[in-house]
């Protein structure tokens, strides 16, 4: 499922960047496999939890597995609004905000893969090393939006192209945040610390 996932990310971003309307529509028809993988998943985890009755490591494993399904399963959808969002932008509007969202885009799949390894190798130290990553793309989302409006403010006839890209801008942010989430559930995962909140 998560490499799915990534795999409908980079495609989205890439849909944007080229304004390239049949590899959107690819992301959005694979949302249903995401959906249908998501209730696999808490199924069997609800059956585990049921016929075992775990405790200590296991049940952290089984809660984790739930809430990273979840979270797997929100960058899904918030790929699935970048590829429809990159359904209808014009070449223009792409050309004059692609470096803007090529930064944004390398550090959320960069964050991505970062937790997704994590995970994969039960490595609490990376997950840890990431949470904080995505201040940096608040920040620069921050600065991108002002930017944004300061163009639209010169150009009101294309409002329109303008919130196009910046709901792409507002989706890749979410998943920073999703991404996040992730981390945070693996260093709970392997060391039993609640780190939600933390320094917030």
């Amino acid at each position: 499922m998560a490499s799915a996932v990534e795999d409908m990310l980079d495609e989205a971003c890439t849909a944007a960047l080229s304004a390239d309307r049949a590899l959107a529509d690819r992301v959005i028809v694979r949302d249903s496999e995401i959906d249908t993988e998501e209730v696999a998943i808490e199924a069997e985890v609800i059956r585990l939890i049921t016929l075992f009755q775990p405790v200590a490591s296991d049940m952290r494993l089984l809660a984790t597995v739930l809430k990273l399904n979840n979270d797997l399963e929100r960058i899904a959808d918030c790929a699935v609004n970048i590829a429809q969002r990159a359904r209808h932008l014009d070449g223009a509007s792409t050309r004059e905000a692609a470096g803007d969202l090529r930064v944004i885009m390398s550090g959320v799949r960069q964050m991505l893969r970062g937790v997704l390894k994590a995970y994969a190798e039960d490595d609490a130290d990376a997950a840890r090393a990431l949470i904080g990553q995505d201040a940096a793309i608040d920040a620069f989302y921050g600065d991108f939006i002002r930017r944004l409006a300061a163009e639209a403010s010169r150009s009101p006839e294309r409002i329109g192209a303008h919130l196009d890209v910046l709901s792409i801008a507002k989706n890749l942010e979410r998943i920073a945040d999703h991404a996040t989430n992730i981390a945070e559930d693996v260093v709970y995962l392997r060391t039993g610390e609640i780190v939600r909140h933390h320094g917030r």
